[in-house]
């Protein structure tokens, strides 16, 4: 008994702090062990809250990742991911020609990869200055349909770059501004949500539908040749391998390549047909397809027709003003000639008349 009025004793004002900041339980263990102090624990006040706590209320807590955003289509499909594969595609490959193929068989698709793949080797080899984007330029077999609904969200989807201001709400008690705070409303409705899956998107679009100069191409089986970069070599090596024509873009000779001419590889290539490109976001026929891979030395050769051409611009500019003074100089020194003549020609006579 003495030793527990002893430890009753000991329990300082510390310890009743602690006690105080436990729980519900705590305060009724606190009751029937320690009536003597129970008094004393429930008179200890409890520090103020900030000023900050009582005005504006926490924000809800996310209801979805941020990478799997609420879309008008379940995520989880197929399609959907196909969707968002052939956005990211469009968005990254400034060059990407279109082939129509009919009905390739994986031996015939995987033989004409292997060529493609060592002619562009062979040209980065050719050529060790090059940036070598032959690694990144991939031929790939996709759905048309979704292909399309993709190129329409890319070209014609510009969602706001900023989005309005939140207001929350004063009172903490009140929930009227959860609805209006972003990533909070797992709805497909949410304005907010601008991605490329999103409704927004999807209503922005669906009016579109028949409206960009590649959707008469889109239908039947579609194949994609991508580059990284515009590289007209590397383009015209491609289509000399898929869609060889004379004497641009000649075929390989059987000496050089004889893989090339292999039965599986010459079947797979009668399949494919070229019907177009889409570079830097413009659209180009087969012609001009034809004419950008034609273009002699790639970008640096573009670069010097540009350079040449305003330096000869320069150069007739100078030389239409420089003509234009001396035209000016030569009539002023005649006419300068002509007065002093005439005028040498009235003293004469003067002195004539005189003597």
């Amino acid at each position: 008994m003495r030793a527990i009025v002893q430890s009753q004793s000991s329990i300082c004002s510390r310890c009743l702090r602690h006690l105080t900041r436990a729980d519900s339980y705590s305060s009724q263990w606190l009751h029937l062990s320690y009536p003597k102090y129970a008094s004393t624990a429930a008179a200890a006040t409890t520090p103020a809250p900030p000023i900050h706590q009582t005005i504006f209320s926490a924000p809800p807590l996310t209801r979805y990742p941020p990478t799997q955003p609420p879309s008008h289509r379940p995520p989880e499909f197929r399609k959907s991911q196909l969707h968002r594969q052939y956005t990211s595609l469009l968005r990254s490959a400034p060059l990407i020609l279109l082939f129509q193929h009919n009905n390739v068989k994986a031996t015939e698709l995987m033989a004409i990869r292997r060529e493609l793949a060592v002619a562009l080797q062979k040209l980065d080899q050719d050529d060790p200055s090059s940036s070598k984007p032959s690694s990144g330029i991939k031929l790939q077999i996709v759905q048309s349909r979704i292909f399309s609904a993709a190129l329409r969200v890319v070209e014609y989807w510009n969602p706001p770059t900023s989005q309005p201001p939140i207001s929350h709400s004063q009172d903490p008690s009140t929930q009227s501004s959860a609805p209006r705070i972003p990533n909070t409303t797992p709805s497909p409705d949410d304005p907010a949500l601008t991605h490329a899956l999103s409704r927004q998107a999807r209503d922005a679009v669906i009016s579109k539908k028949y409206t960009h100069p590649l959707s008469p191409l889109l239908s039947g089986p579609l194949a994609l040749l991508t580059f990284p970069t515009v590289s007209p070599a590397h383009l015209k090596t491609a289509l000399s391998i898929l869609s060889p024509r004379a004497p641009g873009f000649p075929a390989p000779l059987r000496r050089t390549n004889p893989g090339y001419h292999d039965p599986v590889t010459q079947a797979g290539l009668q399949k494919l047909l070229l019907l177009g490109a889409r570079i830097e976001g413009r659209v180009f026929d087969t012609e001009g397809v034809r004419w950008v891979g034609g273009i002699e030395g790639g970008l640096e050769g573009i670069r010097g027709q540009l350079v040449g051409m305003l330096q000869g611009f320069g150069a007739g500019l100078t030389g239409a003003l420089e003509g234009a003074s001396r035209n000016l100089y030569l009539t002023v020194e005649g006419r300068r000639i002509m007065l002093e003549d005439e005028g040498k020609g009235e003293g004469e006579e003067k002195e004539g008349s005189g003597g």
